[in-house]
């Protein structure tokens, strides 16, 4: 069954890491990477590479922590908000730092005809992070669009590979800003999955049936079921609390509270941790994860984006499968988990950064226009391939 525009096919309510099979000869020995303990996506041994806030006796070590950890996952997007533009030995500086990281993690642009050599044979899939990658990062998280112009390199995309978004915000409001029925989409850091029956690009998913409000019948995965009415009381008095930091905006993204930062001033972003903290001590159940200038309290569960793609793969049939090719862009610290997971097997992990940051990923993008042209380089390849057989 294909759904149409005005058709939202989702429910409304309801020691060394192994490295990538591919490994670009420069990169073999340099590429940054750091120790973990991967499972299934069944299993329950995970580290994650995400900052976590460790709780301390001391209420002032434990602000002291928060704070840290909120500058440590907040760096800034470009190279050009880091340093000064009349100051050239500073800039000299940050231009060598960057040459040393891009050394480390090559553009995928650039490595693109090396990349796909290796997968001519192979099923593609693909995989996207939503804000910072497909749309700019901006001050309100609201108006995050997407350009017109990704929009239907997204869409073509979708057209020849199987293609999800993994994103921390909420299934309900990704699906308003892509609109494009044909994608699987996993909101609230993949605690929400859902996507066509009928499969994207002829691959099916199995997982649960449901069918949304307009009759649509769909495939769903929603472990932290339980959370959501605990999420809607934590995100109530997130609001109020909120108020007394100018700047400060609470998202409600389901199955997560997201407190965003962006638009507070850094010397009060000590009182805002604060009032998160005597929030969440109320809550055991609930745990604290840091992306780029917002803070997330999430289910005590063990799942990120990384178990997510894993699922998806398992879904879609293309788990533990040599002929699977994963591709998974994103720009947060919590697309880690999910590099991670392509770099133990035989997939592509590529993180979108002007700027030098540590990363597991093996290749990089520099924003969504490098992404946006990296998508319509593998529709392009894609296109060739099937018309040489």
């Amino acid at each position: 069954m294909a759904f149409g525009p005005k058709h939202n096919p989702m429910l409304s309510d309801a020691p060394v890491i192994k490295t990538s099979r591919f490994q670009p000869p420069s990169l073999a020995s340099t590429s940054p990477v750091l120790p973990f303990t991967s499972s299934s996506a069944s299993g329950s041994a995970y580290i994650s590479s995400k900052r976590r806030i460790l709780p301390y006796r001391n209420e002032h070590g434990r602000i002291n922590v928060w704070l840290d950890a909120m500058k440590a996952s907040s760096p800034p997007h470009t190279r050009s908000t880091k340093g000064d533009p009349f100051d050239k030995s500073s800039n000299e500086v940050l231009d060598i730092q960057y040459g040393a990281w891009i050394a480390k993690h090559p553009s995928a642009l650039a490595m693109f005809d090396q990349i796909f050599e290796a997968a001519k044979e192979k099923q593609v899939a693909v995989f996207l992070d939503y804000d910072g990658t497909l749309s700019p990062i901006v001050e309100d998280p609201d108006s995050a669009f997407m350009s017109e112009a990704m929009r239907d390199a997204v869409k073509e995309v979708a057209s020849h590979f199987p293609t999800a978004i993994i994103s921390g915000r909420c299934r309900d409001k990704v699906y308003e800003f892509v609109q494009l029925a044909e994608l699987y989409y996993a909101g609230s850091h993949g605690m929400d999955i859902m996507g066509p029956v009928d499969g994207c690009n002829g691959v099916n998913a199995h997982g649960i049936r449901a069918v949304d409000t307009k009759g649509n019948e769909v495939v769903l995965f929603q472990p932290p079921t339980d959370f959501t009415h605990i999420i809607d009381e934590v995100c109530k008095i997130l609001v109020e609390k909120a108020k007394h930091v100018q700047g400060a905006k609470v998202e409600n993204n389901k199955f997560c509270a997201s407190v965003h930062f962006r638009c507070v001033k850094e010397e009060d972003w000590a009182i805002l941790a604060k009032h998160v903290q005597t929030v969440i001590q109320s809550y055991p159940n609930l745990s604290l994860t840091q992306g780029r200038k917002v803070l997330e309290i999430r289910p005590s569960i063990q799942w990120d984006k990384g178990k997510a793609l894993e699922f998806l793969l398992k879904t879609l049939g293309l788990g533990n499968c040599n002929d699977a090719f994963p591709v998974y862009i994103g720009d947060d610290t919590t697309d880690e988990d999910a590099f991670k997971v392509l770099n133990e097997g035989h997939g592509l992990s590529v993180i979108v950064s002007s700027a030098a940051k540590e990363t597991n990923a093996i290749c990089s993008l520099r924003d969504p226009h490098e992404v946006m042209e990296f998508l319509r380089h593998l529709v392009k390849w894609r296109v060739h391939i099937n018309s040489s057989l």
